[in-house]
């Protein structure tokens, strides 16, 4: 028998669990790493070590590969086309994942779609910064360089023109929005296959630490059901429209005033649904392999009431594996995730998954398990 091979581009926790979720279709990966330590090039077999900005490394990389697909949005969009033009699947393809690579581009075509956003425009300098707050509510203003920011990076809340230099020195564009005034943070995450087949998970809450993804709760708490229903049909309607193949993170503020806004879109699979590994039918990671092969997708529906997912992030407490005892033996239900990474402050290192029927007594598992492996508990 011969089974496709999925050549994936970057060599992190994201390629790792994706490269899992195909082992027990029999799918074959190769993947492109910067590194032999990265993440993923740690279990998977064929590691070419290259770097995805050079065209003759990316198309070497391609051979024998069946379909490229990614675990960042990072490749060169003129790179993926040239992929493209060489006959090799690339999915999501450049003409969607450049929404998902540039803000700018990101804006203006959901602006062009009729998809709620929160107030912005490009901005040409601290003046310009300055007139953008003055349109609307004044300052606080967030500015974004509109290519290469993830997990708070290249994301800036300037309280005055005086404080907006530092965006600019980066050298690319830099996105105005307004500060939204936001209940909570949700996600909607969504996987559309190349013959238009899609799926929806429930919409989940994501709460951030600093900028960076903390807790993800699956289902939203407290959410509206027509609210959770507006926002997954929101969610699929980008991905058709902008022609994704594969998973789709779209990431929404939930304001006070009962709207949901889209902040970022994500086109990989993405934290806020690495609670579906364990707490759904089908994982985003699965379906994920089966969308960019052009498979049947899974079902989506979550297998419990409630599953939290927290990150486990890296602290003082460089030997996690010593609280494996512990944590396995308070709560034997505990799925522990982790990536292989050296352990540094701030870092993600791994996540763990809880699921029940008691949504406080699963937070506080999943919190009590991360913070056990990080060392910030120590009973």
């Amino acid at each position: 028998m011969t089974f496709p091979v999925v050549g994936m581009v970057g060599g992190g926790q994201l390629a790792r669990m994706t490269h899992e979720a195909g082992i027990p279709l029999g799918i074959r990966f190769k993947l492109l790493s910067d590194t032999p330590q990265d993440s993923a090039a740690q279990v998977v077999s064929d590691v070419v070590v290259g770097d995805y900005r050079d065209l003759d490394t990316l198309r070497e990389f391609a051979r024998g590969c069946d379909v490229i697909t990614f675990d960042h949005e990072h490749v060169p969009t003129e790179h993926l086309r040239a992929l493209e033009a060489d006959g090799i699947p690339v999915r999501p393809g450049p003409d969607a994942l450049v929404h998902a690579q540039d803000k700018g581009v990101m804006r203006a075509k959901l602006d062009a779609i009729g998809v709620p956003c929160p107030r912005h425009r490009i901005v040409s300098d601290p003046q310009d910064v300055a007139a953008f707050a003055a349109e609307g509510d004044g300052f606080p203003v967030v500015l974004k360089t509109v290519r290469g920011g993830y997990d708070g990076k290249g994301v800036w809340v300037v309280d005055s023109a005086e404080e907006a230099a530092e965006p600019f020195k980066a050298g690319v564009p830099v996105l105005a929005e307004e500060k939204v005034d936001y209940l909570r943070e949700l996600a909607a995450n969504v996987v559309r296959s190349p013959h238009g087949q899609a799926v929806a998970y429930p919409v989940v809450e994501s709460r951030q630490v600093d900028g960076v993804c903390d807790t993800v709760i699956a289902p939203a708490p407290g959410l509206d059901e027509g609210l959770a229903v507006r926002a997954s049909e929101m969610a699929l309607n980008i991905a058709k429209e902008l022609g994704v193949v594969g998973h789709l993170a779209v990431e929404l503020f939930q304001t006070r005033d009962g709207r949901i806004l889209v902040n970022e879109l994500a086109m990989r699979p993405h934290n806020s649904g690495h609670w579906s590994m364990d707490g759904a039918v089908t994982s985003q990671f699965a379906n994920h392999v089966r969308a960019v092969l052009d498979l049947p997708l899974g079902d989506p529906r979550p297998r419990a009431e409630w599953t939290v997912m927290v990150n486990v992030l890296g602290g003082d407490y460089p030997d996690m594996y010593s609280a494996y005892l512990h944590c396995m033996a308070r709560d034997p239900q505990l799925k522990i995730h982790m990536y292989g990474k050296d352990v540094k402050p701030g870092r993600k290192v791994g996540h763990v998954n809880t699921y029940g029927d008691d949504l406080d007594d699963v937070l506080e598992r999943a919190r009590h398990a991360a913070g056990y492996l990080r060392g910030t508990i120590t009973e």
